[in-house]
């Protein structure tokens, strides 16, 4: 009786696992093409891209960490090489000598555009050679709904 109920997983169970390993693999496929071409990981990608994005190009150390789910001691490992790369600098806070900010530098702008030009042509191709446009939809919709939020764009400001 035991084996039976370990061989059958709910649904849930089941999409839980489908949604890790395809997470996996999408990881593991961009994160080789982007580093091989560009030398950055999809977490280097994505707090560029953040920071791109975000007013004066700059977020407290503590609120990037958040929005790209990483650790405090994470993030701090990730914005040391990235630092170390010319790509960002830090910047304190006048008014609150605790903070600290991540800025993005001119390098590091201009090395997330480069990046750009071919990562989201491959994040295209990647669910374009496994979903038609009907599909990608639908999943789109449903993936948002689990993350309760809008899903953002891969490319940085014009």
């Amino acid at each position: 009786m035991p084996s039976q109920v370990l061989s059958k997983q709910s649904l849930g169970v089941s999409t839980f696992i489908a949604l890790l390993r395809g997470h996996t693999a999408a990881a593991r496929e961009l994160n080789a093409q982007l580093s091989a071409a560009h030398g950055l990981t999809l977490a280097d990608y994505d707090v560029l891209l953040q920071l791109a994005w975000a007013p004066e190009q700059r977020m407290r150390r503590v609120d990037l960490a958040a929005q790209v789910l990483l650790t405090a001691s994470g993030i701090t490992r990730l914005l040391d090489g990235l630092e170390r790369a010319g790509l960002i600098e830090r910047a304190s806070c006048e008014t609150d000598r605790r903070v600290v900010y991540a800025v993005l530098t001119e390098a590091g702008l201009e090395k997330l555009r480069e990046a750009s030009k071919s990562h989201v042509p491959q994040v295209e191709a990647f669910f374009a050679a496994r979903f038609d446009d009907d599909e990608l939809t639908d999943l789109s919709a449903f993936l948002t709904r689990l993350a309760d939020a809008d899903p953002a764009g891969c490319n940085p400001p014009v």
